[in-house]
């Protein structure tokens, strides 16, 4: 068996439905806050983000000072709303209106390499820094994950779609669930034994790349965890969806920002089709411009060097831009949203085979796994700090 994927030694299975609000609708700050406000205890995202609940924000609690109430909250939930469960792994079925992914949830090691040096775990995006850190107290201080990241094999002719069914054919699942998104989720479990040696090899076959959840491999890998929760799947259906920017607090107009990248030598016009690779689309106001990218290929990074930074003089990584998936609605005090195309899988493969990385927040790989169905305990890597 594989020691770097491996199965989850000491779990938790939720007994019916995930406690609280689905936490995978939410990713803008301000729409957790104002979950939280509707509902504050007991519920998973609380223990995901203690410190934006109505009591840590009255008290003027950062992360750190936060988490003993994450800690005591994810106690409760283990005893109440969870079954406890050992050396598990988790077949696991998603599909729905984006996409299908059937898959493994285990435990992989974030920073395990091959036998040649070479990282086994690699990267699809860059990162921020300030993500990673808070990601990093998250897990460390919480010694447990809530949530898993997205890996997809990159290289060889993979069979763990077929493996996996064959592995759970004629068995009922121990949870089906259909999330606010109509996506059904099937798990199921496996204990020691053969069959669960056979799809952990098959997981373990090929090099895997973060489709989702580049922070929180990020964030294991500086904290020396050995292992992180991990759905590896090989679709069959996986898509990618856009992520868009947002430009927020900055007062300024549609006639400023046209202005602006005119200035810079890009054009810009009016129109509202949607964006194709080498263009975004703007909306500002009740209005909608087109903007020209140059010919870099990777349009995140064109708008994020070109359109931001060098014309509007905003940090892609400061307090003014954020990312926004495709679905999501901006927040309300959004000056702009630069619409940005989908990036097609060739481009993201291409930009891998080459040791480099798409830029932060630009792939929106889907359908994910939902949280919190399957909680795991960490473990520092023998050695780590």
């Amino acid at each position: 068996m594989p020691d770097w994927v491996r199965p989850v030694e000491r779990g938790w299975v939720v007994r019916d439905e995930v406690p609280g609000p689905d936490v995978d609708e939410f990713a803008e700050p301000e729409r957790v806050i104002e979950a939280l406000r509707r509902r504050s205890t007991g519920t998973l995202l609380a223990v995901q983000h203690p410190h934006r609940t109505p009591r840590a924000i009255a008290a003027g609690l950062g992360l750190h000072d936060a988490l003993p109430a994450a800690r005591a909250t994810l106690a409760t939930l283990r005893r109440t709303a969870y079954r406890p469960v050992t050396d598990v792994v988790a077949p696991y079925e998603v599909d729905g209106p984006d996409g299908t992914a059937c898959g493994l949830l285990c435990l992989v090691d974030p920073a395990a390499v091959d036998a040649a040096g070479h990282d086994r775990v690699r990267h699809s995006e860059q990162v921020y820094p300030e993500i990673v850190a808070d990601r990093g107290e998250m897990l460390t201080g919480l010694g447990h994950a809530t949530s898993a990241a997205m890996l997809v094999p990159v290289s060889g002719t993979n069979t763990l779609t077929e493996t996996l069914r064959a592995a759970v054919a004629g068995t009922l699942p121990e949870i089906t669930t259909v999330d606010s998104g109509g996506r059904r989720h099937r798990l199921w479990l496996l204990g020691p034994g053969r069959c669960q040696d056979t799809v952990l090899a098959r997981a373990a076959e090929h090099p895997l790349m973060v489709a989702d959840g580049n922070h929180r491999v990020a964030a294991a890998t500086a904290a020396g965890l050995g292992g992180l929760l991990a759905l590896i799947t090989a679709g069959p259906a996986l898509r990618i969806g856009a992520f868009h920017r947002v430009i927020t607090g900055t007062g300024l107009t549609r006639d400023d920002l046209v202005g602006a990248w005119r200035a810079a030598g890009l054009t810009v016009e009016e129109s509202d089709a949607p964006p194709e690779p080498g263009t975004v689309l703007v909306r500002c106001g009740d209005g909608m411009v087109r903007v020209r990218l140059p010919g870099t290929g990777l349009d995140h990074a064109a708008v994020e060097e070109v359109l931001l930074r060098d014309a509007l003089g905003l940090a892609p990584d400061g307090p003014h831009v954020r990312p926004l998936p495709d679905g999501r609605e901006p927040p309300t005090d959004a000056d702009a949203v630069v619409l940005v195309a989908p990036v097609p899988l060739s481009t993201v493969q291409a930009v891998h085979a080459a040791g480099r990385r798409m830029p932060r927040k630009s792939t929106y790989f889907t359908p994910k796994p939902r949280s919190g169905l399957l909680l795991a305990e960490l473990t520092r890597r023998q050695g780590g700090n």
